[in-house]
């Protein structure tokens, strides 16, 4: 009995043995960039969703950067990841899309998203959606909208200097929020008996979290926000599919056009996934990004002064002053959109591009293997004072000497390659509306928080509360609002 038992033991130890070695040494056909595989199974994964509380490249990559450089392997929520911090090669990634890699993310993210969001989808349907998306955010689309993001910026910010203060974040989510669902759905939330928002806050507090799907956990929380808020969005589609309307109005009434389509390639599980994208990625990152523009205004008076000087330019030289906005003074703007690039750039709202490598990949010294995943690190690339000198200060006019209008190897806040973000123009539209009507008639002061909190997915100043004012006279000075 004792040498059957011994024979089992020491199977089971030469079997966890083997599997352990080749768990933090993994096959390759070459040389693995250099890392750690962490714990088995686990990796590095918690060290990975550790807070950062700063505006620096988060600790998880900047001290392996030191210990291995800017290319580094690792493991998260039990997948093989080579992580990126070199321009070069998130340059050769973004630009062999189909090719040498594909779009991925973690089955966590990928779960919450839905299995067919535009981010999973690949080739001829991945191009399809992203053609129906522009005919809402495109350029021409744009045009039409401007005044009416104007009307809304400039109703919010009255309502909010009628009280005492207001979180900002939460108060320009709920702005863009509804200005979105609006274009997209015709959604109004004064109407519905339903609150739709509510159910992506709830999908949001738990979007970053350890992806543990028990009862109480923040994971779980968010899978139950997208439930019902894909519950909500299927019954309004199905409500508009029997009470179709003559006139196209919102994107609900092209989707259905397109699903009645007898050759259309569109099916409805798709299209619900991209309406719930779309209306996610178009007032959450951009409330994120205003927040934070703001609150880099308030710390930099010089910078206020100066955008503020651009917005009263533009005002005095109408002939009636108290005229709207006009897509050629939007596109005169040209110190509010090097404050947005910088904005953007410190910010890192988006501090991971996720691929998978479709074949082995030869790279300088090392080769990533087929089927592994791929991080691209925006914030070591926008942090690094190689490309930006002094990267943690905030400096608009750097931009004079960059290029602005798309992705580069040393700017990826937008994405890049053919999956250069496709709402990047509206969220620049909404950002550049409503700093516009902020400078040129409130005055502000921080009334509490505004520490920054960044995540692996996001970072903003937390709690920042902030009392508004109307602005006595046009030429009061900006650096006076404190």
């Amino acid at each position: 009995m004792w040498p059957v038992s011994l024979c089992i033991a020491a199977t089971v130890v030469v079997t966890l043995t083997h599997w352990l070695y080749r768990w933090r040494n993994p096959r390759c056909n070459g040389n693995l960039p250099p890392g750690s595989m962490g714990w088995p199974l686990l990796g590095e994964t918690i060290q990975f969703f550790a807070p950062n509380p700063t505006w620096d490249t988060p600790p998880f990559v900047k001290d392996r950067m030191k210990r291995y450089g800017t290319i580094f392997k690792t493991s998260l929520v039990g997948r093989p990841v080579i992580v990126s911090t070199d321009s070069d090669l998130n340059n050769m990634i973004f630009q062999q899309e189909g090719q040498l890699f594909q779009s991925w993310y973690p089955d966590s993210f990928t779960e919450v998203f839905g299995r067919q969001n535009v981010g999973s989808l690949h080739g001829y349907m991945y191009k399809y959606l992203k053609n129906m998306v522009l005919y809402l955010f495109g350029p021409e689309s744009l045009k039409k909208m401007i005044n009416e993001v104007e009307n809304v910026a400039t109703i919010n910010l009255e309502k909010w200097a009628g009280q005492e203060s207001v979180e900002l974040k939460e108060a320009t989510a709920n702005m863009i929020f509804d200005l979105t669902a609006k274009k997209l759905i015709s959604y109004d939330p004064e109407k519905s008996s339903e609150n739709l928002r509510e159910n992506f806050v709830a999908f949001i507090q738990g979007l970053i979290a350890f992806p543990l799907d028990i009862p109480g956990t923040a994971y779980h929380k968010c899978l139950q926000g997208r439930k019902k808020a894909m519950t909500m969005l299927k019954s309004m589609l199905e409500e508009r599919r029997a009470n179709p309307r003559k006139v196209k109005t919102d994107f609900f009434d092209y989707v259905l056009e397109e699903l009645n389509r007898g050759d259309s390639i569109l099916t409805e599980a798709i299209a619900l996934d991209l309406m719930f994208v779309l209306l996610f990625a178009s007032f959450e990152t951009t409330s994120l990004a205003i927040t934070v523009a703001v609150k880099l205004l308030r710390d930099n008076p010089r910078v206020l002064q100066e955008l503020t000087e651009e917005h009263e330019n533009i005002i005095r030289k109408r002939e009636n002053t108290k005229s709207g906005l006009t897509w050629k003074e939007y596109k005169s703007m040209t110190y509010t959109f090097q404050l947005i690039n910088e904005t953007v750039r410190l910010a890192n709202i988006v501090p991971g591009v996720f691929r998978k490598t479709l074949k082995d990949i030869k790279f300088k010294d090392y080769t990533i293997p087929a089927g592994w995943a791929v991080m691209v690190c925006p914030p070591a690339v926008h942090l690094n004072p190689v490309n930006y000198k002094d990267p943690l200060e905030f400096n608009p006019r750097r931009w004079e000497r960059m290029d602005q209008k798309g992705a580069s190897k040393n700017f990826m806040a937008f994405g890049g390659g053919m999956r250069f973000c496709v709402g990047t123009d509206f969220t620049k539209v909404q950002m550049a509306v409503f700093l516009h009507c902020l400078v040129t008639k409130y005055r502000w002061k921080t009334v509490k928080g505004g520490e920054i909190v960044r995540t692996p997915g996001l970072q903003f100043p937390k709690g920042l509360h902030v009392q508004m004012s109307v602005r006595e006279k046009q030429n009061e000075d900006p650096t006076s609002r404190n």
